[in-house]
């Protein structure tokens, strides 16, 4: 039975109970989640043929450190980078290397700054030169996934809602949503309650009320739904080898219905990004 509890008088870990917010801890995540779009933002203005991924991850620490954040995957769980950076067949959880980009590469770089002990999550596509037709569709299908998962997060509506609008849409599309991995509550953990399964019935699923917070973040498959874990642990990949595409936003359970709290202040919400 799903069980809800006010923020406030919440231990600070995931006790699988979901936490409900209030308006002032909506601020504290508006504050953290910009921080994270403008960094993402910046981004789109690095990415080029022959750009080193590690150049991206080494921006992200210092972009942190000069605002007073610190980038939550830094040494979470032994993992050593700012931020996880994902090509083409990878699905997530990549790591930022020296290999440079090459033109028509998509790539995901997913970050998440802690600021005043708030965690703002979020992810974006990006191209690197002139994509394939494959490539780009997929990418914009990717960010309609998204978004027509965010218009289903209604108070009243079940969790379900989310994963079934966006698992209609994909397969409407040819296109297969990842199963292994979901998104998850957030605020003042990195990971909390609920799962948000990117696929599913809408009738099923905790009913959502104002004040929960949590990310949806679909992971897209040209191919085939299925992934594996590489050796390292943590980078996984299609096992068709079929390329993947991810978009993330952190959000807000209100009233009236939901508040995206990663928006890029910017307007550069998917590629091509005209910067």
């Amino acid at each position: 039975m799903t069980t809800y509890l006010e923020a406030a008088a919440a231990p600070l870990k995931n006790t699988g109970q979901i936490k409900l917010y209030s308006k002032e801890d909506f601020e504290g995540m508006r504050r953290a989640c910009q921080l994270t779009a403008r960094c993402l933002d910046e981004v789109a203005r690095m990415i080029e043929p022959g750009l080193p991924t590690k150049e991206i991850d080494d921006f992200v620490l210092q972009f942190g450190l000069d605002n007073n954040a610190v980038p939550a995957t830094l040494n979470y769980r032994g993992y050593q980078y700012s931020s996880c950076i994902s090509l083409n067949h990878v699905v997530c959880h990549g790591f930022p290397s020296e290999k440079p980009l090459r033109s028509g590469d998509i790539l995901n770089v997913d970050i998440t700054f802690i600021v005043d002990g708030w965690f703002g999550d979020s992810s974006r596509m990006y191209i690197a030169g002139e994509p394939r037709r494959a490539a780009e569709r997929l990418v914009d299908l990717t960010h309609d996934c998204l978004m027509a998962g965010i218009e289903a997060a209604q108070p009243g509506n079940r969790l379900g809602a989310i994963g079934a609008a966006i698992q209609e849409l994909a397969e409407a599309n040819r296109c297969s949503v990842v199963r292994d991995f979901c998104g998850h509550g957030v605020g003042r953990l990195f990971h909390d309650a609920p799962n948000v399964l990117h696929y599913g019935r809408a009738d099923e699923g905790p009913e959502l009320k104002p004040g929960m917070i949590f990310t949806i973040e679909p992971m897209i498959n040209l191919g085939k739904h299925h992934v594996k874990v590489l050796k390292d642990g943590w980078t996984a990949v299609t096992r068709d080898r079929s390329l993947s595409a991810q978009f993330e936003h952190s959000i807000g359970i209100t009233e009236e219905g939901c508040e995206i709290f990663t928006l890029s202040p910017a307007g550069l919400h998917k590629p091509p990004y005209l910067t």
